[in-house]
């Protein structure tokens, strides 16, 4: 049996904690409605606050592991990255500009056949 690509909260604490976050979250937005008379920066820091514990709470637990763990992988895997050169970059622009110039008068073409294929030849319409 092939493995599973899924990854799955499965102990207790982890649980509780992603359920931290997500309360912790959308406490900040709630006290930002309710905070409605106050000044706008303390609504702000209401919301900051919140959304900071919220993402404190998921980086401690596992899946927050391994989220990080992740993000460093894919800036260490794009900084192995080799990138075209400006005259490289430019070259392929101009090949994708010069394609789809091309399609579209390909497309253009077909159109205006089939309408009038459909129109003057079958249905006999005239504009």
């Amino acid at each position: 049996m092939a493995q599973s690509d899924i990854q799955t909260v499965s102990s207790g604490k982890d649980k509780a904690l992603l359920a931290l976050s997500v309360v912790f979250a959308i406490g900040g937005a709630v006290a930002y409605q309710v905070l409605s008379s106050q000044d706008f920066f303390i609504r702000l820091a209401v919301v900051v606050l919140g959304v900071a514990l919220a993402l404190g709470a998921f980086l401690v637990s596992a899946a927050g592991k391994r989220f990080v763990a992740f993000a460093k992988d894919s800036v260490n895997e794009s900084k192995r990255v080799v990138w075209p050169t400006r005259k490289e970059g430019t070259q392929m622009t101009a090949v994708v500009f010069g394609f789809v110039v091309v399609m579209a008068i390909y497309l253009l073409i077909v159109d205006k056949t089939i309408e009038w294929v459909f129109y003057d030849l079958l249905l006999g319409w005239t504009r």
